[in-house]
């Protein structure tokens, strides 16, 4: 039986890596809590000597720390997890944080792209040329295209590839594989982007493979990582660029919010995004209809009107 907090603590996220097959990224979040936790109950708490009081006194100095609701209701999950585990697998005889409750978080809706603000944004590195062009341009086409996770890009080899750059198998969150598509501009982007890219760093004789398995790559020809595709979305997006500063994560909500606007069914969205609840994938449909609302406000003569 595990006596020391810290230590059931480590063996939950070893529990969730392992057995639950959650994302490295999905685990960092998970250790960050549980190091501002430690920090405040102290490394050498013992287990059973943690009381209810103690965690929401714990919740309280982060709300101190001005941490917002998001963060703080993020670690409430984690301090539940921990403590349904241990309870679940004998550590403890009664769970502490079962009364805790998750503060009211306000509704932020997705924030997404017109087409008109799409095509701007996947123009920019051919119109700027601030960093690598072709593989930025087939970077924005592909992510657009694809509805992909920034991770899931950041992750994407050349054996994930059809052979005619048509459609991929990514790997999303909680270890699912699913099929995305590319359409006509992503591929013939991504086509023009490995070009250059056999020129910079050439494949090798043997097997005429790439050095690198990922697709993208940064100037040094290693893996790009997520940190960076984030770091070029929002260079483009800057001042330098359109003067709208977006994360990679815009491209993934543009492509929900359209795909509903046009038409498509809602559990259609649901598979092609990755989603395992039908509710965040819902989200996107009170994006389309705030939209509806607005141009409902422009366009009819008596919308703003009062009698």
């Amino acid at each position: 039986m595990i006596e020391l907090l810290s230590d059931c603590c480590e063996e939950f996220l070893i529990y969730l890596s392992s057995v639950k097959g959650l994302s490295e990224n999905t685990i960092t979040g998970y250790r960050q809590d549980f190091i501002h936790l430690l920090e405040f109950l102290g490394k050498e708490r013992r287990l059973k000597d943690v009381d209810l009081n103690d965690l929401r006194a714990c919740i309280g100095n982060l709300s101190q720390k001005k941490y917002s609701v998001t963060s703080i209701n993020r670690f409430i999950a984690a301090v539940r997890g921990v403590f349904t585990y241990a309870k679940k697998f004998g550590h403890l005889e009664r769970n502490p944080a079962l009364e805790l409750k998750t503060l009211r978080a306000p509704k932020h809706l997705p924030k997404f792209m017109t087409q008109s603000e799409v095509d701007e944004l996947c123009r920019q590195p051919e119109e700027k040329s601030l960093l690598w062009t072709t593989r930025d341009k087939a970077l924005f086409e592909m992510l657009y295209s694809s509805g992909c996770r920034v991770s899931e890009m950041a992750d994407l080899k050349f054996s994930d590839l059809t052979s005619d750059f048509r459609s991929a198998m990514v790997t999303g969150k909680g270890k699912k594989d699913r099929r995305v598509y590319f359409e006509e501009d992503a591929r013939n982007a991504l086509e023009e982007y490995l070009k250059e890219r056999r020129e910079r760093f050439p494949m090798h004789e043997k097997d005429g493979a790439f050095p690198e398995d990922h697709v993208f790559i940064n100037q040094k020809g290693t893996a790009l990582t997520a940190q960076g595709i984030e770091f070029i979305v929002k260079r483009y997006s800057g001042m330098e660029g359109t003067g709208r500063q977006l994360s990679p994560h815009a491209f993934r909500h543009t492509f929900a919010t359209q795909m509903l606007n046009n038409g498509a069914d809602i559990r259609v969205v649901q598979e092609m995004l990755g989603h395992s609840s039908i509710s965040t994938t819902q989200r996107y449909t009170h994006v389309t209809m705030e939209r509806l609302k607005e141009v409902y406000k422009q366009a009819f003569p008596h919308s703003g009107k009062k009698d």
